[in-house]
């Protein structure tokens, strides 16, 4: 991608939407909005997905959590929301398939009455997925649940309830979404920080932008802006309204990397309540295993650290349910995703904190959404397009159409590519596995960089390779050693150490490729190594 380009048509062009946050919503509306014809512009102050939407469980879901609380409130309206997101989650299994998969998980069971609890609770899961459905869940007897997943305690246990859910890679998902709406049209930039907004007449008319590689400064015009900032949309907000009432509160998850022997390679597992009441996952991941998540109040921070008391706290649950040791020692990567639970500011002090996304409007015109999750990214993005049409009169040529546009790398794919891979272009078999899921059909064309000298392991023991580095800068807008090793590859989020043995290959590949100079190539070390020290 020619960042060049797109930062000269933030220069020259009007814009119809400009959207502030590149996250999975931001990329999101983007998507839509282009596809629909509308002259669109997303900016980005970090990476695409570099905070909340590349810190998730990867999981992706109805919210079975939710449905129970649903069934005890008689809340029709959250078993419409459960809908909506198993509806959801059918269409990015077909939309990206090779980055998600279905996934079967088993809550183990220690009381016989709990049986047919979350047994009647998730055939009622299944009954909301309808046509939708990815895989019909079932009673695990104890001997059989052993057999599934030979690391789990059996002391106590009576059996287990299977069901499935999907699971993806997240952070890979939302550079796609980001690469899909170029494609459709829209100029999106990352590490381009939106530092005010402009009016005219009271309304807005566009925002003041600093290049956040250059430091140089530059203005966009647009006759709507959508504020998609994530847990930093008040920020946005105050850019616009510097007396607005906050509508989010911020709390943070903590997840971990465990080794692959934690979780079977196709078994996940649902812890169904932890000592606070909560629920917690083990998950396989990436060769490996995810266990997480902690909810913990937080405040505002572009990189929020993670604290041993919420490693303990995982680990704590894990023991309690594995009959595989694990100590702190067994932590291969840790990190720590804010959430953004919000309120309608137009509700007052007592509207009750959710997950469920919102639109709220100011005077000036600014369109913010937030809140949801992953799963219902695209719902909220067509909810947000749909209302900057209706409040900004803006003309699209068509309607939405996100539905049907598979993200950049789904067409092409075959799920059986791997060995051809390894074969034509002599690649080990697990780098060819690597390849075909983490590009899909655009898998060839990496391999083919490789096969011209850049086939070398970036670290021992993982499958990522010196070519994916190079089509990250060419193809795929990576600017920095981190978006390369955090969310190209995912490998930092996968190994610590085995991203810091990355990072000096690296960066010799991107100095070369991107031109840098040594003091160029020095601030990158210092600071790719600040943070894989310290908080991701």
């Amino acid at each position: 991608m020619d960042r060049t380009q797109l930062i000269e048509r933030l220069r020259r062009e009007t814009f119809d939407v400009l959207v502030i946050g590149g996250g999975a919503t931001g990329c999101g509306v983007a998507l839509d909005a282009a596809s629909r014809g509308l002259r669109t512009a997303l900016v980005e102050k970090q990476d695409f997905s570099e905070g909340t939407s590349s810190r998730s469980t990867k999981l992706i879901h109805g919210g079975v959590r939710y449905l129970e609380q649903a069934v005890k409130r008689l809340d029709r309206g959250q078993f419409n929301l459960v809908r909506d997101a198993l509806h959801e989650r059918a269409l990015l299994l077909r939309l990206a398939p090779h980055l998600s998969r279905p996934l079967q998980l088993v809550t183990p069971l220690k009381r016989w009455w709990e049986v047919p609890y979350y047994w009647v609770g998730l055939m009622l899961y299944d009954l909301l997925s309808g046509r939708a459905s990815i895989g019909r869940s079932a009673y695990l007897t104890r001997r059989r649940t052993l057999k599934r997943y030979p690391a789990l305690r059996a002391e106590g246990l009576v059996g287990s309830v299977a069901y499935f859910d999907g699971q993806f890679d997240d952070s890979r998902m939302n550079v796609e979404l980001a690469l899909t709406a170029i494609e459709q049209g829209a100029a999106a930039l990352n590490h381009m920080e939106a530092t005010g907004l402009l009016k005219e007449d009271g309304r807005l008319s566009g925002a003041t932008l600093r290049d956040g590689l250059s430091g140089e400064s530059l203005t966009a015009k647009a006759r709507i802006i959508i504020n998609a900032a994530g847990p930093f949309c008040d920020l946005v907000r105050r850019m616009d309204d510097p007396t607005c009432e906050p509508m989010l509160t911020t709390s943070s998850g903590v997840h971990i990397i465990l080794d692959a022997a934690y979780a079977p390679p196709d078994l996940g597992m649902l812890i169904p309540k932890t000592e606070d009441g909560r629920v917690l996952f083990t998950l396989p991941w990436m060769g490996h295993t995810l266990a997480g998540t902690t909810d913990t109040p937080a405040p505002l921070a572009e990189h929020v650290p993670v604290l041993d008391e919420e490693i303990e706290y995982i680990l704590r649950h894990v023991r309690l349910y594995l009959d595989r040791p694990v100590t702190r020692t067994d932590v291969k990567a840790a990190w720590s995703g804010l959430r953004p639970l919000v309120s309608n500011p137009k509700a007052g002090g007592t509207a009750k904190l959710s997950r469920d996304h919102v639109i709220a409007d100011s005077p000036a015109g600014l369109i913010t959404i937030t809140g949801g999750k992953w799963t219902t990214y695209r719902k909220m993005a067509q909810d947000a397009v749909n209302h900057a049409i209706a409040r900004g009169g803006l003309t699209a040529h068509n309607a939405c159409r996100t539905t049907q546009i598979p993200l950049v790398g789904a067409p092409g794919y075959e799920p059986e590519a791997a060995p051809l891979l390894a074969a034509q272009f002599g690649l080990a078999e697990d780098t060819a596995r690597h390849l075909n899921l983490a590009y899909g059909g655009r898998a060839r064309r990496v391999a083919e960089l490789a096969s011209a000298g850049l086939a070398g392991r970036l670290a021992e023991g993982h499958p990522h390779i010196e070519a994916e580095v190079i089509w990250a800068v060419r193809e795929e807008m990576a600017c920095t050693a981190i978006d390369v090793l955090a969310r190209r590859t995912r490998l930092a989020f996968i190994e610590t150490r085995a991203a810091q043995a990355a990072l000096p290959r690296t960066i010799e590949l991107m100095a070369k490729e991107l031109k840098w100079n040594k003091a160029r190539r020095a601030r990158e070390q210092r600071q790719a190594r600040a943070l894989l020290e310290g908080s991701l």
